[in-house]
């Protein structure tokens, strides 16, 4: 099951709104197959694993192992349980349930009714983790939403305000750090920001330095102040504008106005909008406003915060939260430590 959750994750960013799944089959103790699933609408882990077995003959005295449920329903792609059951493979070994309603229970009765050994829990908790914007999609019906911020030293977003139009960015970190978030924002379906941020920093967010589909934006403008030779708004990559009147001559194919009513629950209304466009998960780059309401709206299920080594004395402090800290590394000069809603 380890195999098949290292499988899956080649799938990270490149499979939904399907889950990311890992298969391997093992005949005697010996791996004969393996597979995962590579893209939406493209053969799913079981499929690409059976394929990979050479001599097919060995399949009905093999076990094939699974990190998610294999599907009992046609989509785009025919039921995996199905071609299981057409294989003659007698025992299946799953890491977890589908919590997606047209499987859910029902690819495991399947195979069970066909005369099927099923075993479903091993090393669930990781099969769950590897799949946590799928799971938190079906059962929270919202996106899974990761914080992200840079703090310098000594806690800052950022410096007190230069004067004049052609202010810079200030980078606190590193370039790698930069390159890992980049290759994060490939992972995720959208990525979202404040007016603030989009104004001063007229940020491209797409994944430049890294290879990936680039994500959904999203940009908070009640007032829509946020310039139309913004690079948001270059019709690039599928923009969200969340605002509170829509603006009719600015949208396109590719940048669509979404009215939010802004003096009622913001994040609840933001999850809905993203639900309702079918995004599973959501990276908010800031700023500190845009992050701290989503903190204490306690809409957030991950933060990463990297913290450079410059030090600003005064400026734009850092959001005010709590959570449970699962890892820290250094990367270079930066520390970055990832945290979780506990």
């Amino acid at each position: 099951m380890d195999r098949c959750i290292q499988l899956a994750r080649n799938g990270l960013g490149r499979t939904y709104p399907n889950p990311v799944v890992g298969s391997v089959i093992v005949h005697k103790d010996r791996i004969i197959g393996e597979g995962w699933h590579q893209k939406a609408g493209e053969p799913h882990a079981e499929v690409n694993a059976v394929n990979s077995v050479k001599d097919k003959n060995l399949l009905k005295s093999s076990t094939i192992y699974v990190s998610l449920e294999p599907c009992s329903h046609y989509g785009k792609t025919p039921p995996c349980s199905n071609l299981i059951i057409d294989m003659g493979i007698k025992r299946v070994v799953i890491g977890t349930i589908d919590p997606f309603s047209e499987v859910a229970g029902k690819g495991v009765k399947k195979l069970m009714d066909a005369g099927c050994e099923v075993v479903v829990g091993v090393l669930e908790e990781k099969c769950r983790e590897l799949n946590k914007r799928f799971f938190t999609f079906h059962t929270k019906k919202r996106p899974y939403i990761i914080l992200k911020w840079a703090q310098s030293a000594d806690g800052f977003l950022s410096p007190l305000p230069s004067t004049g139009k052609d202010r810079e960015p200030v980078w606190i970190t590193n370039r790698y750090s930069k390159q890992l978030v980049h290759k994060w924002r490939a992972e995720e379906e959208a990525i979202m920001v404040g007016t603030r941020t989009a104004i001063e920093d007229n940020p491209k967010l797409n994944t430049r330095l890294w290879h990936g589909s680039d994500p959904v934006r999203i940009v908070l403008d009640r007032q829509l102040r946020v310039p139309a030779e913004s690079f948001l708004f270059d019709n690039s990559i599928k923009t969200l504008v969340l605002c509170e009147k829509v603006s009719s001559e600015r949208s396109s194919e590719n940048v669509i106005f979404e009215p939010v009513d802004f003096e009622k629950d913001l994040t609840t209304q933001i999850c809905e909008i993203l639900w309702r466009n079918k995004i599973q998960s959501v990276i908010i780059e800031g700023g500190r406003q845009t992050l701290q309401t989503f903190i204490d709206a306690e809409k957030w299920d991950e933060a990463r915060v990297f913290t450079g080594t410059v030090q600003f004395k005064e400026g734009t402090g850092s959001p005010k939260f709590s959570g449970k800290q699962i890892s820290e590394e250094n990367i270079a000069t930066d520390t970055l430590r990832i945290y979780i809603n506990d």
